[in-house]
């Protein structure tokens, strides 16, 4: 990990590692286990010096590119977004707005005045579809309409209800392929776990924002991501975790797919151990290495990569279709510093090969000191790239004007994984009526205090109100070694049936389950008892959500006697249990209640 010393350097970086655990304390208490891991760490900010004509001159990147200022003065830049015509714009989160730049003399450098378009505060994420500007804050989702001029339509709110956020409040979009918004929601914290399933999370929504869900997860702040061209596959760069030491953790590429953990809090790269975590549920560090997915390539720790973007346009050359550009901002928990540049990612049939540097020089005299921090990434509609430095609120723009062949014009990415990915589980019969649930009897009597079979359910086991699960009970199965549990929702849009709860392993002594299990995947009261992904993307019970003025909606509780225990692991989809319980079934009950809203809930 790292050399333990008794200098004092290394007693206040290790004062310091242990104060910045403080300021984010685990959402549960730690538990002894015998760790005892020595790290020396660092803090190690270099000083800004100004963007000079001097120092960018002295900015360096392969040959037959040349940089120079798109714009400058800008304060905060954050995040671009190129607009079909070339319109570019840019998010500046200090200033709590949006800007608006053209270049229509084709000089590479902006024209005039940049004009301030939208102003919400805490203005970071930005995407472009269909005509339309969206635009991230903490915790909404704003969409305009795209002026002929550039400017913008009056702001619509589409979702109001994301993360609150703490450590990490950056919120980024995109879309992808299959035409839905992707929001990436850091976590609050360095390392701990979370209490809001959808923070440190990449979040799938539809287009006008009234459905969301957690597409991945374990993913501590991915703000740059992307999908290949080639294959349409999704890769995103994620920020390790601090105060681990100078070398570790490195910076995460992962391929990023639907119901995957990426690991955090509590692993990291490709298996590495977190030592000041503890997962909840008695889950052991193996067994949540075990539930993870681990990175496909890793960079230099701490360099904290912004934005991505694959390469796509006609003016680099044609080596460098579909590879991907990464900002790194640059170390504060490091000595040497490392990132303060764009770097390459090369890939060749759809994989990643490695990184190298694109754009480099930003880190300057010796590395004590730095001229940008980079953010912002997008491709201009010439070609060019275009890089947002927060730092002096320079926007640079890279171009090649070498010889040899250019980059031809490519297909957008293919939609195919993406809605391979998303439509997996839908379109199938309830869990009774599954070829996996064939055989046993009907006699498991199921029944719940608080409902009648085909009754109303009371609003507090509603997302609407408390979110909590009913308590429910049903008739001993003699050879019972243990029960399964399936809540789904066949009314519900576009997700149908829609799972709200996925449980197994309740041991076969037990008839009844309170109301109110915690929602996490594995429970210690009733000890064993595991959890898995509804489709929302979340651990444990969620409850009804339907539309505000749909009919009632109707929620198959079904449970089924089995004569084993399950070997799958906490946190599986309902199609991975339901396939190990086939030939299993001693008996099985449904219990069906309903639940509507009449009445929008006050905000």
């Amino acid at each position: 990990m790292a050399l333990h010393s008794s200098s004092g350097f290394d007693r206040l970086a290790t004062s310091l590692a242990l104060a910045s655990a403080a300021l984010c304390l685990p959402a549960w208490s730690q538990q002894g286990d015998g760790t005892n891991v020595p790290i020396r760490t660092a803090v190690f900010k270099p000083d800004k010096v100004a963007a000079t004509p001097e120092r960018i001159g002295q900015l360096r990147s392969p040959p037959g590119f040349a940089v120079n200022v798109f714009a400058q003065g800008l304060k905060n830049t954050r995040i671009l977004a190129v607009a079909p015509d070339g319109t570019v714009y840019v998010s500046r989160r200090d200033q709590g707005d949006v800007l608006m730049l053209r270049d229509t003399d084709g000089d590479g450098r902006a024209d005039g005045v940049p004009v301030q378009v939208a102003t919400r505060a805490g203005a970071h994420g930005l995407a472009i579809k269909d005509g339309k500007l969206y635009l991230a804050t903490v915790k909404e989702v704003f969409v305009a309409t795209i002026q002929p001029d550039g400017l913008l339509g009056p702001l619509e709110m589409i979702i109001g209800d994301l993360p609150d956020a703490g450590q990490h409040a950056n919120r980024t979009l995109a879309f992808g392929p299959d035409g839905m918004l992707y929001i990436s929601v850091g976590s609050t914290c360095n390392a701990c776990n979370e209490t809001n399933p959808e923070n440190a999370t990449l979040l799938r929504a539809s287009a006008d924002g009234k459905s969301r869900t957690i597409f991945a997860t374990g993913l501590r702040n991915t703000i740059g991501f992307d999908w290949q061209p080639g294959t349409g596959e999704l890769w995103g760069m994620d920020h390790g975790i601090d105060f681990l030491g100078d070398e570790v953790q490195p910076e995460e590429l992962n391929r990023i797919e639907k119901g995957k953990q990426y690991g955090w809090p509590h692993i990291w790269g490709d298996g590495g151990e977190n030592p000041q975590s503890t997962p909840v549920g008695d889950i052991t560090k193996s067994q949540w290495r075990e539930l993870s997915t681990p990175m496909v390539l890793g960079y230099a720790a701490h360099a904290a990569p912004m934005q991505m973007v694959f390469y796509q346009g006609t003016n680099f050359p044609a080596a460098y279709r579909g590879d991907a550009f990464v900002t790194m901002r640059g170390s504060w928990n490091r000595n040497p510093a490392s990132g303060y540049e764009v770097v390459r990612v090369k890939f060749a049939n759809g994989q990643p090969l490695g990184f190298e540097p694109f754009l480099a020089g930003f880190l300057t005299d010796g590395g004590r000191t730095h001229m940008a921090r980079p953010v912002g990434l997008a491709v201009a509609k010439d070609g060019a790239l275009l890089m947002a430095d927060d730092a002096n609120g320079v926007i640079y723009r890279v171009a090649y004007n070498g010889t040899g062949a250019r980059a031809q014009p490519g297909a957008p990415a293919p939609a195919a994984a993406m809605l391979a990915q998303a439509g997996r589980g839908i379109g199938v019969p309830l869990a009774m009526l599954r070829d996996e649930t064939r055989g046993g009897t009907s006699g498991l009597g199921l029944s719940a205090p608080s409902f009648a079979a085909n009754g109303a359910m009371p609003q507090r086991f509603s997302e609407y109100a408390d979110g909590v699960s009913p308590a429910l009970s049903w008739t001993a199965v003699p050879q019972a070694r243990s029960y399964a549990l399936v809540l789904e929702d066949p009314d519900a849009k576009p997700i149908t049936p829609f799972v709200h709860w996925v449980a197994w392993n309740i041991p076969g002594t037990m008839t009844a389950l309170p109301e109110g299990l915690q929602e996490q995947p594995r429970l210690t009261e009733p000890d064993g008892l595991l959890q898995g992904r509804n489709s929302r993307g979340s651990p444990g019970y969620y409850g009804p959500r339907p539309p505000v003025g749909d009919p009632p909606h109707h929620y198959h509780f079904q449970v089924f006697a089995l004569d084993t225990m399950l070997s799958v692991p906490p946190g599986a989809e309902r199609d991975e249990v339901l396939a190990a319980m086939k030939g299993h079934v001693l008996a099985k009950a449904e219990l069906v209640g309903t639940f509507a809203q009449s009445v929008r809930p006050p905000k």
